[in-house]
């Protein structure tokens, strides 16, 4: 889809379903998140969401040492890269370098960014990070440590239906002025699982291509050059169905389908599915907690109150960031850590 024709993304669609009938639902939210992150920086409290980076730098040092103690105890191999895939403004990757260096891990930086606004925003916190499309043009000389906070949440997610007449893909039709829901014409057996296919008319399941891909293609670079990854996001650690798509705009919920690619559309992410994913290519998956646990097991309570100590005029907007962060109705229990290794690296810290 071009994005220099002068039409905004909801005329294109209502186009290109009148002349080519109804797209599928992965089709409007790839196309739809595509250009909304190309034209904005939505990150913050001017923009639409807020990620736990800008919360506090704390989450971007302690996911910093986690990285740093696994390296050392790894046998402190050179040389090492940094890869964070979805980097937002480059604030994870700035707090957490600066924590690693602390402990003489400095690594070559690797950012993958498809948006050349946010490339900008990134290059001002992060100047010596370089910059990638994907995954595929990261080098393979030495260990990689990864990290996906709050990316594999906007992949485009694939949504069937079990209807009357068996499995359908769920659709977007067009009326010319509004999107609505509609079950496919194609049998859609073939991409249930089979322990799956006798659910109950009107059962809903989600799957992820590009969260799947992504995390089979990550996990085949640990078991071949070493290394960890922690992906963090909202979603799951055990199956369900389901619609989870959702549009976030100034900090509020909206219809997903009422204003495309002027909304950050997200899903929750499968994180049962993913570490069946990662153990397939012989990776090591460590778990899957929840981001509060993760952040208490790594002693986030002592960093707010040295933090604090330091700094006493900032002590309660640190405890009350700290809570944002780790409580069970705040960040704590929806986000959720999985964190995967090359098999002969140790445990790290939290699971």
């Amino acid at each position: 889809m071009s994005f220099d024709d002068g039409l905004s993304t909801a005329e294109r669609f209502h186009r290109i379903i009148a002349h080519s009938g109804p797209i599928s639902v992965a089709h409007f939210m790839g196309e739809s998140n595509a250009r909304y992150y190309d034209s904005r920086d939505p990150f913050g409290s001017a923009g639409d969401f807020i990620t736990a980076p800008e919360i506090s730098q704390m989450f971007g040092e302690l996911i910093g040492l986690w990285l740093a103690d696994l390296w050392i105890r790894a046998g402190r191999t050179e040389p090492v890269h940094y890869v964070e895939l979805g980097p937002g403004r480059g604030t994870l990757a700035k707090d957490a370098l600066k924590a690693m260096a602390r402990y003489g891990l400095e690594p070559a930086v690797h950012l993958v960014e498809g948006s050349q606004e946010l490339r900008d925003i990134q290059q001002a916190n992060v100047p010596r990070a370089r910059w990638h499309n994907d995954l595929s043009s990261v080098p393979f000389d030495g260990p990689i440590l990864l990290v996906a906070n709050e990316f594999l949440d906007a992949l485009p997610v694939r949504q069937l239906v079990k209807t009357a007449h068996g499995w359908r893909e769920i659709m977007v039709a067009s009326d010319g002025e509004t999107f609505s829901l509609v079950a496919g014409e194609q049998p859609m057996e073939g991409a249930v699982p089979e322990a799956r296919r006798q659910a109950e008319e009107g059962t809903v399941l989600e799957t992820s291509p590009g969260a799947a891909a992504t995390v089979f293609e990550t996990a085949g670079r640990l078991t071949e050059q070493g290394g960890a990854a922690l992906f963090i996001d909202y979603g799951h650690s055990e199956p369900r169905t389901g619609s989870t798509l959702q549009a976030i705009r100034a900090h509020e919920k909206v219809d997903p389908f009422a204003m495309p690619g002027e909304a950050d559309l997200t899903a929750h992410v499968d994180f049962h599915h993913l570490a069946q994913i990662a153990q397939s290519r012989d990776a090591k998956w460590l778990g899957t907690t929840t981001q509060g646990r993760f952040l208490s097991a790594l002693g986030i309570d002592a960093r707010a109150k040295a933090l604090g100590d330091y700094a006493p005029q900032h002590a309660e907007a640190l405890q009350a960031a700290k809570e944002r962060l780790v409580a069970p109705g705040q960040m704590g229990d929806l986000f959720k850590v999985m964190a995967l290794t090359d098999p002969a690296w140790p445990d790290g810290a939290g699971f």
